[in-house]
């Protein structure tokens, strides 16, 4: 049984016990029920639809397109790299962009005979800090956004575009000075992948591209992700029913992210948001925001990003400052390799293609990366919200 197997059986149990004694009043289960349960359900359609549209060869064929796009340049490989990891990112999700653009990019440069460590160092970062502007890049996103903009993605995005626009922008910047030396020259072209079913391809990107409007289209994200699992569910039923299995089920994210809603919800009923309302502030001027943002990006690092999101929620309380938060919790986690999960999800990936990129330096760029970032997000925040 591995490490991550017990953390989340162990996690389950708790969350279990703490429901069962009554630690978390029952009341209070059904609420967080309510609230949740959409979420998980949206986490749960969305990773059925990209596992499935990768079983396809969606992804692999979208590789091949990139590397003829990119006219045998490296730099423009790169550009086409970082629009894939920001749009997979804003639309389907920084876990999806981790677990499925990760080795698309990553094996698009080995194939090229090029170095594979400036895209898969920026697909971590884009899967991160490009997760901000609508509900669905991000399940903190989810969790915030009735309250920020009820439950609306135009209202969402509009509270949060200046700074999602340097949680982009910025990190291209940083990374693109970083690694200019690599990215100079050429590249060669590889084969093209084969096509095992073209018809489950087809099927497979009508659903996607059917999905991106149906997702910012103010019905609740959940429902189009859940049809758009079906109909691909169905699909592979009729074409290829040997792909099908348990696994395309998130089993342990969706187990790990349920336990800590129940953990910190019980915290929270028991006295844990005054202790957090004592280091959070208060007020929207600049200082104050980039308070909480820091915190967020802190705690984050420290403990993971959802369940920081949950801690701190509670001394948000206006559309500004859950913007702040969220800035520090989807922005900030570039640091600790526990921060997100997408960041494990990726590093699983990465290694599993043979390609090593050491803690150490992650670490050390993400510091980087975050000292510019928080000052910079929450001050664009600050300078369109309108606060004081």
């Amino acid at each position: 049984m591995t490490a991550g197997l017990v953390f989340t059986l162990v996690l389950v149990v708790l969350a279990a016990i703490v429901v069962a004694t009554g630690i978390l009043p029952a009341s209070d289960s059904v609420a967080l029920l309510d609230r949740v349960g959409p979420v998980l359900g949206f986490v749960v359609g969305i990773t059925i639809v990209t596992e499935l549209a990768a079983d396809a060869g969606l992804f692999a064929v979208l590789s091949d397109r990139l590397a003829r796009w990119g006219g045998r340049r490296v730099w423009m490989l790169w550009l086409f790299v970082l629009v894939l990891a920001t749009v997979s990112t804003i639309f389907l999700s920084l876990d999806t962009t981790a677990v499925l653009v990760t080795p698309v990019v990553v094996l698009l440069a080995l194939h090229a005979r090029i170095s594979p460590i400036p895209f898969a160092i920026a697909t971590v970062w884009l899967a991160n800090t490009a997760s901000l502007l609508l509900p669905i890049s991000n399940l903190t996103n989810l969790l915030a956004a009735e309250q920020m903009s009820g439950g609306s993605p135009l209202a969402f995005a509009s509270v949060v575009w200046a700074p999602a626009a340097v949680g982009v922008v910025v990190p291209v910047v940083i990374l693109s000075l970083l690694f200019r030396r690599r990215l100079r020259g050429s590249y060669e072209v590889p084969e093209r992948a084969p096509i095992a079913d073209r018809t489950l391809l087809v099927i497979s990107a009508v659903v996607v591209v059917i999905l991106l409007p149906a997702l910012v289209s103010g019905v609740p994200v959940w429902i189009p992700a859940g049809i758009g699992a079906l109909v691909l569910l169905l699909a592979f039923v009729v074409r290829r029913p040997t792909t099908l299995r348990w696994g395309l089920i998130p089993w342990s994210p969706v187990a790990i992210a349920a336990g800590l809603f129940v953990l910190v919800e019980a915290a929270q009923v028991h006295g844990l948001s005054d202790a957090v309302a004592a280091v959070s502030g208060s007020g929207e001027s600049f200082p104050a925001l980039l308070q909480l943002s820091g915190l967020g990006a802190l705690s984050a690092n420290g403990i993971n990003n959802l369940p920081a999101y949950l801690v701190l929620e509670p001394a948000a309380g206006s559309p500004a400052r859950l913007a702040a938060l969220l800035i520090g919790v989807n922005l900030g986690p570039l640091i600790t390799p526990w921060a997100s999960l997408a960041t494990l999800l990726w590093h699983q990936r990465v290694t599993a293609l043979g390609v090593s990129v050491p803690w150490s330096r992650f670490v050390v760029l993400g510091l980087v990366g975050v000292a510019l970032l928080l000052p910079l997000a929450t001050l664009a925040l600050w300078l369109t919200a309108g606060a004081p």
